[in-house]
């Protein structure tokens, strides 16, 4: 890795940068190998536009020309990045994707101008310094989970942040469409779930012991033609996008809805309204043949929006007391042979952990759902620490790494008092590059369970996408390292190094408008005064 080049995440390896380099003008030109179309249409569409350059198709022998291979020596997603003085730039990737983050990177070396809609300068001249780079992947699962169901985040938020993503190299999409306090996702045979489930009355501002409410309707979701354009949107730029439906907890919005779903023996679910407030919803799904046949029902429709190996069931934070008063519920564990009530639960999840396997996909929940035994072949976004990781390898299951201690990112950045709306522990710019996803318990073949890692953003005091800009970034620039370089352990990263490459990021982030928290502090208008948040004091716990 080099500083010299300034590029986040760090590359595997850098041979040069020299003071020569190559020319980008209107007499560039850009040749596609077959296979590479898509970043072929990519670089003329976006930095085409940003730099004002036609990038013309011209011959493969051209000189002051880009040039795109497919390299079956490479990879999938590794890329090799060749700018040489007086021949041109030439990418060659493992597969499409490779292809595609090597174009990232040439992004990246064109300097902040390239990252805008337009160009600043007519006929402006862009230097690329001669180098040759190398790069690939320590992770095949890059994430980011974004919470849309808390605070509803409209269609062009949501693919402003998939092109985020694609300039970060994370490739995962986590797409956390239903809890208590909206449904987010259009599903044609139950149309309540939109009707009713999509909006609430009021807001709480603030933690949900704020007294702060903001009064007036928050809702909305998404067509399934919206839906079809995101994943479209995403696969274009080698996201895969995995939809959240959370059961058998944080369902209160789709119990509203529809009340028969709930636990109607124990409370009157039709007086039950989408929840106005946070926390964790004692109103939970009723472990019925009804709504099970309910959600294969909603899962039938997702299927057909969402091409991803991976469908995400939530089944975290789901409180048991309605189920240890439901006569049903009870009737229910008896039937079935099971010792409690998390037994229940895991029979809820193992349902549809068969069911997603017939038809040829896998089911991840977080980690709760090892109470009570896992399922079969399903995997797990380890939240709560690292323990649910390692209980979950060591039994063969895979796991995404998402300990809320280091990339919960609505957890606060500093101390301060201007902190807005200060959620959870310090998480530092810091402590996120320190992060490491593979825990050390693990073996070496436990450890290959480890499909990657994830960044979580969670939308309770994220009342815009200016709040959860705050939030994500620059941290979600150094989630993006520790994702995809290979980096030495926590104690040894040089993270002077990436302060440095941060200081040409910022310039980037600027130019997309990216509203991330400064080095010195928030902006005026990036506080919150006066609301209140629940600051932990403290390290973290590792568990």
């Amino acid at each position: 890795m080099t500083s010299d080049t300034g590029l986040i995440p760090a590359p595997r390896a850098v041979e040069g940068p020299m003071r020569c380099g190559v020319e980008w003008d209107a007499g560039t030109t850009l040749w596609a190998a077959p296979g590479t179309e898509g970043t072929e249409r990519w670089l003329r569409s976006t930095l085409g536009a940003a730099l004002g350059l036609p990038l013309a198709t011209g011959p493969e022998d051209a000189r002051n020309s880009v040039r795109l291979y497919l390299d079956d020596a490479l990879e999938p997603e590794a890329y090799r990045l060749s700018a040489v003085t007086n021949w041109g730039v030439e990418i060659r990737g493992g597969g499409p994707a490779g292809v595609f983050w090597g174009a990232q990177t040439l992004r990246q070396l064109l300097g902040p101008d390239a990252f805008r809609r337009a160009p600043l300068r007519s006929g402006a001249t862009h230097v690329i310094p001669h180098q040759i780079i190398e790069d690939a992947p320590r992770f095949r699962w890059r994430g980011l989970m974004l919470d849309v169901a808390r605070h509803f985040m409209p269609k062009e938020g949501v693919l402003r942040y998939l092109d985020l993503m694609a300039a970060h190299k994370l490739n995962v999409f986590h797409f956390h469409l239903t809890d208590d306090q909206g449904w987010r996702v259009e599903i044609k045979r139950h149309p309540r779930l939109t009707e009713v489930g999509s909006w609430r009355a009021r807001t709480k501002f603030g933690h949900r012991a704020s007294p702060l409410w903001e009064e007036k309707p928050h809702g909305g979701f998404y067509t399934q033609d919206d839906i079809r354009e995101i994943v479209a949107y995403a696969a274009e730029r080698h996201i895969t996008v995995v939809p959240e439906i959370d059961v058998p907890g944080h369902s209160q919005a789709a119990i509203t809805a529809y009340p028969e779903l709930g636990n109607t023996d124990v409370i009157d679910t039709t007086s039950l309204t989408v929840w106005d407030s946070w926390g964790i919803s004692a109103n939970v799904l009723a472990p019925t043949d009804n709504t099970l046949r309910f959600y294969e029902g909603v899962l039938e429709e997702l299927l057909e929006l969402f091409p991803s190996e991976f469908i995400h069931v939530g089944g975290d934070e789901c409180p048991k007391d309605q189920w240890r008063q439901s006569a049903t519920a009870q009737a229910r564990i008896k039937e079935l042979g099971l010792a409690d009530e998390d037994g229940l639960q895991s029979w809820f999840i193992g349902h549809f952990d068969k069911w997603l396997i017939a038809r040829g996909r896998r089911l991840i929940g977080w980690d709760e759902i090892l109470e009570g035994g896992l399922a079969d072949g399903a995997a797990v976004s380890s939240w709560r620490g690292y323990a649910g990781g390692v209980a979950a390898a060591r039994a063969g299951h895979d796991v995404v790494m998402c300990p809320e201690q280091y990339v919960y990112l609505d957890h606060r950045q500093h101390g301060g008092a201007d902190e807005p709306v200060p959620i959870g522990y310090v998480r530092t710019l810091e402590d996120v590059y320190r992060f490491e996803p593979v825990p050390t318990e693990l073996t070496e073949q436990e450890a290959r369970h480890v499909l990657g890692t994830q960044a979580n953003v969670w939308t309770e005091v994220m009342e815009d996408h200016a709040r959860v800009d705050y939030q994500a970034f620059p941290r979600l620039a150094a989630f993006a390292e520790v994702a995809w370089s290979s980096l030495p352990a926590p104690g040894e990263r040089d993270f002077a190094d990436f302060e440095r490459r941060m200081t040409a990021h910022y310039g980037r982030l600027d130019a997309l408008g990216v509203g991330y928290r400064p080095p010195a502090g928030p902006l005026p208008w990036q506080r919150r005064p006066g609301v209140l948040g629940r600051p932990i004091e403290g390290a973290p716990p590792r568990r």
